[in-house]
């Protein structure tokens, strides 16, 4: 990747460093009391949120099956509205039979197990107090007096103007090789049709094969298409990290070259794995 690399998917992720942080007084010095009391807030809140989404009844999502409307225009005109003038809705009955299954479930399932909710809670925020003590600006972590209290979200002042002030930066940072990445790409003699062919943000890559073409399948369903094989003919491959089959497709970059296409690809996944490959030709199905 020469735009949308690792660096710069990190530097997305680093825009918004400030997001649902509030300044506290008491973040300036490691108090283990003030920890306690401010996770067993955050605790509670969790638990709470968690009892109210488990406690749903998925027969709401059934309300308007069958419901009567009426077009807007003659339901506010005053005038006398006749059979013409509405329309029943008609859930899909496979869309219904889900529905129903998700009530059978609902109705036998176990009381809410507040003792599993707390021990996840629990897992979860050990997990975010390394994170952010891993992936937050070393400068910045150094004036943190207890990233646990900062992982709650509450921090210093000071903190806070220095997590806005780097948010900004790191966002005009990303907004100029975004700028320049989209100048690049309108600069190659690619029609709209062959971008169109390689658009599989988020789709699972299921199969990578590499012979006498590249050819990788998907699982689509967490994507935006239903094109789930990709080939690529007559293929160079310049690079070619292990760890793609499994991983989710990212981003792409597709650059003109003499005898066809140049492929950069950035795959969601455990260490961010890379494919670039030169190929005369871009072919996609649906199998």
């Amino acid at each position: 990747m020469r735009y949308l690399t690792k660096e710069w998917y990190e530097l997305c992720q680093q825009t918004h460093l400030h997001f649902g942080l509030r300044v506290h007084n008491g973040a300036y010095e490691s108090d283990e009391n003030l920890f306690l009391r401010l996770y067993k807030r955050k605790e509670k809140a969790h638990v709470k949120q968690e009892r109210e989404l488990y406690n749903l009844d998925p027969r709401f999502m059934l309300e308007h099956d069958g419901q009567v409307m009426t077009r807007v225009e003659k339901a506010f005109s005053g005038e006398e509205v006749t059979e013409e003038d509405q329309m029943v809705t008609h859930m899909p009955p496979e869309q219904r039979a889900h529905i129903e299954k998700l009530i059978a479930e609902y109705d036998v399932r176990p009381p809410f197990d507040e003792k599993k909710c707390k021990e996840e809670y629990k897992e979860s925020m050990e997990w975010n107090f390394q994170y952010k003590a891993e992936n937050l600006p070393q400068e910045i972590v150094e004036q943190i007096a207890d990233i646990r209290v900062f992982t709650l979200g509450y921090c210093t002042r000071e903190v806070m103007l220095q997590l806005n002030k780097q948010s900004a930066e790191n966002r005009r940072e990303m907004e100029r090789i975004s700028k320049e990445f989209r100048e690049v790409m309108m600069s190659q003699d690619i029609s709209d049709e062959i971008h169109g062919r390689i658009q599989y943000h988020d789709c699972t890559v299921t199969e990578l094969l590499t012979c006498d073409e590249v050819v990788i399948r998907f699982d689509t369903r967490g994507g935006f298409t239903n094109i789930n094989k990709l080939t690529l003919v007559a293929p160079e491959i310049i690079k070619q990290d292990g760890g793609i089959v499994g991983s989710y497709w990212l981003y792409q970059e597709l650059y003109r070259i003499d005898n066809g296409y140049e492929l950069h690809v950035l795959f969601g996944g455990e260490n961010m794995p890379e494919l670039i490959v030169r190929c005369a030709d871009i072919l996609v199905e649906v199998e």
